[in-house]
């Protein structure tokens, strides 16, 4: 099962037995009051500043998130969208609940895009499928429903089925189709980690699909934040996810030491060539 995103000169490839593909979290106004700031002030510098660094820190996809109180999604979304493509070549994933803000950004993106994200709710999956259709854009489904977010798994896994079947019947391809099974702290619940770990293994066994996370969600509230976030993250990739919305800067090496581990770079030559890079 191979999802294809593409910009308008490179082309990313996600699946199965390939290198892990980071999805870099951090043009996101979530925060951080500076980049808000700039936003709301029509500032676009500070989004040209975080593409590049995110790429040199490794990131294959770009995450496109603008979403604050006072922004206009509609207008400002594909204005930033417009900007990273003229900064950088990677894909972008856009990131909106907002479907006139994502059709806007649709209209102007260049290559197929990822979507972030349709839910089991019934009103994201009735508004926003129909957009992955008709762009032949690609699209994260999240494992939460009108319910909230289940703490157990084959609720998650259930709500799974129900994106993959609902986008099918719109003839959306299952390669086109990305399940977020969802990351909750562990300061909240000491299970919920194995909860997500098992979603991840059960979605691959039983629709074969390639699985993101928001990674860095499970160290909320702790000390010590990236060691919890690599830790995790490591095992989550052995389990089946293989393209984490994630900061690149700091998961990078631990993400090309697990691939290395997994036989997902042959004569290790990704790892050697980063570790040369670093010196």
């Amino acid at each position: 099962m191979e999802t294809k995103l593409s910009s308008a000169t490179r082309e990313v490839v996600i699946g199965d037995g390939l290198p892990t593909i980071l999805i870099g979290e951090r043009i996101n106004p979530t925060g951080k009051k500076k980049m808000t700031a700039a936003l709301e002030a029509g500032d676009l510098e500070v989004i040209r500043r975080e593409a590049i660094a995110q790429i040199e820190a490794g990131a294959d996809i770009l995450d496109v998130n603008v979403a604050t109180a006072i922004v206009d999604e509609v207008t400002m979304l594909p204005k930033v969208v417009q900007v990273v493509m003229d900064t950088v070549d990677v894909p972008l994933c856009l990131d909106s609940s907002n479907p006139e803000a994502l059709e806007a950004a649709l209209k102007v993106y260049k290559g197929k895009p990822l979507v972030n994200s349709v839910t089991g709710q019934e009103d994201t999956l009735r508004r926003i499928l129909p957009l992955i259709k008709e762009y032949k854009a690609a699209v994260i489904g999240m494992t939460v429903d009108d319910d909230g977010i289940p703490n157990d798994v084959d609720r998650r896994v259930a709500i799974a089925h129900k994106i993959v079947e609902r986008a099918e019947k719109l003839g959306i391809p299952r390669e086109d189709i990305i399940i977020d099974c969802v990351t909750m702290t562990v300061g909240a619940d000491a299970r919920s980690a194995l909860v997500t770990i098992e979603t991840i293994r059960k979605v691959k066994d039983e629709l074969g699909i390639n699985v993101t996370l928001g990674a860095s969600n499970v160290s909320f509230g702790l000390p010590n934040r990236d060691l919890i976030n690599t830790t995790f993250l490591a095992i989550a990739i052995a389990a089946g996810m293989n393209c984490p919305v994630i900061n690149a800067a700091k998961v990078r090496p631990t993400v090309l030491a697990t691939d290395l581990i997994l036989a997902r770079d042959k004569n290790a030559l990704r790892y050697i060539k980063a570790q040369r890079q670093a010196k």
